[in-house]
C-alpha cells in the first residue's frame, strides 16, 4: 500500500509540473507584444531644419495669459524654427501641434527630441508630449497620436483619458468653472495681475472639452499659499527643467498603455498635464518655446 501511495504521489507531482509549465506558457502568450507601426520616412536633406517648422493647431485652455500676446496664434507661430519662442497653453488640456520638415528617427538608447519651455528650478509646469507618424503620407497630423510615457506613467494620480469641460463664466473677468470625468470640479481662478477674459475668445460655444492624460499633482507644494512650488518629475515631460526637456520616441505607448515601436515621427503635440492652481502664480499652465530633432542640433 505504501508503494502504491508513493507511485501515485510521483504521478501527481509530474502532472502538476506539466500543468504549471503549460499555464506559465499560456500566461506568457497572453502578454501584449510590442506593436511596430510602419510609415513612410521623410529623409533629412541639406535644407532640413533641426527645429519644428510648421504649426498645425493651437487650442489653449482658459488661463491668465489667454487672450494676450503670450497665448495667441502669433505667439504659437513664434515657436517655429527656434528654441526661444513662448506660448502659454493655458490650464489642463490646452495644447499645440507642430511638425518637422523630415522624419525624426528613433535612435536606440538615446533621447531623440528636445522640447523647450519656460521652467526654472522649483517651478515646473509639466506638459505631456505626444508623437505621431505621418502614416498615410499626406503631410497632416491626422493619423494616431501616441503618448510618450514618463516617470509618472502608471503611478497614483496618473489618469489616461482624462476629460475636462470648461464653461464660459458669468462675467468677463470671473473665474472659469471646470468639471472632469472623475467627478471633480473647480475653477481656473483669475488673479490680480491679469484681469482680461480667461475664456478663449476664439471659442464661440459656452462650453468646450479637452481630453488627454492627467499627471499626478504630488510634486506641487501648497504649504505656503503665497509661494506655491512645483518641482520637476524625473523624466519625460516638457516645461520641467531649465534649458529644455529631452524625450525618447522609444517610450511611445498607445491609448491602452501598450508599448508601440515607431521607426520615427513627424509631428508632436505638447499638452498641459495637470489641472491645478498655483496660488498667486495662477493656474498651472504649460508653456512651449519650441522643439528640435537632437540628431540635427549643432554643438
Amino acid at each position: 500500500m505504501k508503494k502504491q501511495t508513493l507511485t501515485y504521489a510521483k504521478a501527481l507531482f509530474a502532472a502538476i509540473i506539466i500543468f504549471s509549465t503549460f499555464w506559465s506558457s499560456c500566461k506568457k502568450d497572453k502578454q501584449p507584444a510590442v506593436v511596430q507601426v510602419v510609415a513612410p520616412i521623410r529623409p533629412v536633406t541639406a535644407q532640413s531644419s533641426a527645429y519644428v517648422t510648421q504649426l498645425f493647431d493651437f487650442n489653449p485652455a482658459p488661463g491668465q495669459y489667454i487672450n494676450t500676446t503670450i497665448a495667441d496664434t502669433t505667439a504659437a507661430q513664434g515657436t517655429l524654427n527656434k528654441s526661444n519662442g513662448l506660448v502659454s497653453l493655458g490650464a489642463y488640456g490646452g495644447y499645440i501641434v507642430v511638425g518637422f520638415d523630415h522624419t525624426v528617427l528613433d535612435v536606440a538608447g538615446k533621447a531623440d527630441i528636445i522640447v523647450y519651455g519656460n521652467a526654472f528650478t522649483g517651478f515646473a509646469e509639466p506638459g505631456v508630449v505626444w508623437v505621431m507618424q505621418d502614416t498615410n503620407g499626406n503631410g497632416k497630423p491626422d493619423d494616431t497620436w501616441y503618448e510618450l510615457s514618463g516617470s509618472e506613467t502608471g503611478k497614483p494620480g496618473y489618469i489616461r483619458n482624462y476629460v475636462v469641460t470648461y464653461t464660459r463664466p458669468a462675467c468677463d473677468t470671473c473665474s472659469v468653472p471646470w468639471k472632469d470625468n472623475q467627478g471633480g470640479t473647480g475653477f481656473v481662478h483669475t488673479t490680480t495681475f491679469h484681469k482680461q477674459i480667461y475664456y478663449p475668445l476664439g471659442i464661440k460655444a459656452n462650453t468646450y472639452t479637452l481630453t488627454g492624460t492627467s499627471l499626478p499633482s504630488t510634486n506641487i507644494n501648497t504649504t505656503n499659499p503665497a509661494f506655491v512650488s512645483s518641482t520637476a518629475f524625473a523624466f519625460g515631460y516638457s516645461d520641467s527643467t531649465t534649458g529644455g526637456d529631452t524625450v525618447d520616441i522609444a517610450n511611445a505607448i498607445d491609448k491602452n498603455g501598450n508599448k508601440i515601436k515607431l521607426k520615427g515621427i513627424d509631428f508632436i503635440k505638447v499638452q498641459t498635464g495637470i489641472e491645478a492652481g498655483l496660488g498667486r502664480s495662477g493656474e498651472l499652465s504649460t508653456e512651449f518655446s519650441g522643439a528640435a530633432d537632437i540628431s540635427l542640433l549643432k554643438n
